[in-house]
């Protein structure tokens, strides 16, 4: 059996025993150098947190163990596809090896799919169902935000 597979074994394991304690089936290895970094499963239900997403918690807790936001190099096993935000910040920790195994048509019966929000996302902002407004404020007085964080990146 490939390592992938028995990671995604792995992921899908986490997602049923997620499901009953009465969370939504979605569960996260993420390996490093053929090691499991960190795990994670769905907990939006039991933390009414919107971001607790499997791969979201996976790559917090490798993070923080490993004190560093980058994990370039490790490979995500997700039970079902990515949703953007999971995505984006797999993309914002380096992490670029992504299998899964339950796609975005597999759920999209169960109400577990998150091509809609592929698809307004693709659109321009001013398409989106969202709003986006550019209000360069600046309070007066004050150094720029950028500088400031600019000044304090060179010391």
């Amino acid at each position: 059996m490939l390592d992938a597979d028995r990671y995604l074994k792995q992921a899908i394991a986490l997602a049923r025993e997620n499901v009953e304690r009465g969370g939504r089936p979605f569960g996260a290895v993420l390996v490093m150098d053929g090691d499991i970094i960190a795990t994670g499963v769905n907990g939006v239900v039991e933390t009414h947190d919107p971001t607790s997403h499997a791969e979201l918690v996976a790559v917090r807790d490798a993070a923080l163990r490993r004190r560093s936001p980058i994990l370039k190099g490790a490979a995500m096993y997700a039970s079902g596809h990515p949703c953007p935000m999971c995505l984006a910040a797999m993309r914002l920790a380096g992490i670029t090896d992504i299998s899964y195994a339950y796609s975005n048509e597999d759920g999209a019966s169960y109400g577990l799919t998150s091509a809609a929000l592929y698809a307004d996302l693709r659109k321009p902002f001013a398409e989106q169902e969202m709003s986006f407004t550019y209000r360069p404020v600046r309070p007066e007085g004050e150094e720029d935000l950028y500088v400031q964080w600019g000044r304090m990146q060179t010391g």
